[in-house]
């Protein structure tokens, strides 16, 4: 028993470990100067500035001196952006057979090795686990973003998924919502088989004490899910069922169709209504490309550190799986043909995105660290930022979608987001211009959060291959 304890101690000292081991530049006043500046708000960006931070918070920006007693990091050839917010960013990740394992160890490191510093985890399986990081993270022993904790999925009956709780009606839908409510999770997200009634519902016991509710969904459609008063959908056009003429009302098709959805029509005729109608709403949705983009054939090319965060057994499923993505037998077992109709599908979701925004839409910004299991925290926050380029957006919106957006969404647009005298001091030191070049955005050295500058190499190197075992 004894030699059991002391083991325990060991690990939990090793997994709980003080952030400060991370922490690269820590003083009561730090001036980072001649840096590029790219503030979140979409305008150009500024060369040969100097930020101030001290206590936390951006104390000045611009052409300013630094002061006698600042720590200073002459940033000549770097960019600093706002930390990134990231919109869909689970602590969950596949683990095979429709199951998922918790990352609370090696996800809260990427995502801040990253450049993330406010995550939203957008649906918890474990969200007693999602609160005791929060808990870690926010008393320092343990470096992460800061989190928004979102209480475990509002799902149906029906689902395929095992690991969540399945509602039975609008009452015990309004008692969950209550109940995760005073734990401590402060949005939800609703999933693919609730029905309308627990919908309605759970906006309503959400609204009533200042919580919001996105979802991802697929028994109700965008529009319908408008009218139920929900404030956020996740994924886009791929996930929105109502265009499908085979669906019937309340019930999850049991066929998605890619194929059909790359031929509709963004521009005009019923997916622009649909555009209209969130817009009118002011419904946002949360763009998740990089999730997407694994099950296209040819790409994404799978970076090295990818693999290098990987444990073996995620390492070599992944591989097998991007193998079979576009393999003619996998094809014709999925879709009926030799020919992958994701490339189509994932261009038609692109479109969708720029079309939304600039509708007047809100579009935000996640990874969704889900489905073939090559998306990482962190890093594929970065993906998300160079896949919205893509898309149409120019660097400077990408970013400012990314950053700004999400923080208006949150309510917290005036603490983070932007870079600005009196909003806190959560920057991402990154080598190069991502104004111009937006692979650059990879190119991260240094993250700060409240004015502490944490080592993104040391938090990486830390948890290699760790993603998919804790």
């Amino acid at each position: 028993m004894r030699r059991y304890l002391v083991v325990s101690l060991v690990l939990c000292g090793w997994a709980w470990g003080q952030a400060k081991q991370f922490v690269k530049v820590d003083a009561p006043v730090v001036a980072l100067t001649h840096v590029r500046v790219i503030d979140g708000t979409g305008a150009p960006a500024r060369d040969d500035q100097t930020l101030i931070l001290s206590k936390g918070k951006i104390q000045a920006v611009g052409l300013v001196e630094a002061p006698k007693d600042a720590q200073v990091l002459d940033l000549h050839g770097y960019s600093v952006i706002p930390g990134l917010v990231g919109m869909h960013d689970h602590m969950f990740y596949p683990a095979g057979d429709a199951i998922f394992h918790e990352m609370a160890i090696s996800f809260p490191r990427l995502y801040l090795a990253g450049g993330v510093t406010t995550i939203r985890t957008t649906g918890s399986l474990e969200p007693y686990t999602d609160l005791g990081v929060k808990e870690k993270i926010d008393t320092g022993a343990m470096p992460g973003p800061k989190m928004h904790v979102t209480g475990p999925y509002l799902e149906g009956a029906g689902s395929w998924a095992l690991q969540m709780h399945q509602l039975h009606g609008p009452e015990e839908t309004t008692a969950t919502v209550n109940y995760w409510l005073d734990e401590g999770v402060d949005n939800f997200k609703a999933y693919m088989f609730i029905t309308p009634a627990e919908l309605s519902a759970a906006v309503a016991a959400a609204h009533k004490r200042g919580a919001k509710i996105t979802g991802h969904l697929c028994s109700i459609g965008f529009r319908e899910a408008a009218a139920l008063g929900i404030d956020d959908l996740e994924h886009g056009l791929l996930v929105d069922t109502e265009f499908f003429p085979w669906k019937k009302p309340g019930e999850c098709p049991n066929k998605l169709d890619y194929e059909f959805i790359s031929k509709l029509d963004v521009q005009t005729g019923s997916v622009h209504d649909m555009i209209v109608d969130l817009v009118a709403h002011h419904v946002a949705v949360t763009s998740t490309l990089p999730v997407f983009e694994m099950f296209v054939p040819g790409r994404p090319t799978i970076q090295q550190r990818v693999l290098d965060a990987l444990s073996p057994d995620a390492r070599s499923a992944l591989l097998l799986d991007k193998v079979r993505a576009g393999d003619a037998e996998s094809l014709r077992a999925a879709y009926g043909t030799d020919t992958s109709p994701l490339p189509a599908a994932f261009k038609k979701e692109m479109e969708f995105e720029y079309a939304f925004a600039k509708a007047g839409g809100r579009l935000l910004a996640g990874l969704d660290p889900t489905g073939m299991g090559g998306v990482i925290a962190g890093f594929g926050d970065q993906r998300e930022v160079e896949l919205l380029v893509e898309a149409g957006f120019s660097p400077l919106e990408a970013i400012h979608i990314a950053t700004l957006n999400d923080a208006k969404y949150l309510g917290e647009d005036d603490r983070i987001g932007t870079i600005a005298t009196g909003k806190q001091a959560d920057l991402v030191v990154i080598k190069g211009d991502p104004s111009q070049k937006i692979s650059d955005i990879e190119n991260v050295e240094i993250v700060f959060k409240d004015g502490v500058g944490y080592d993104s190499a040391k938090l990486i190197e830390s948890v290699r291959g760790l993603v998919g075992s804790r």
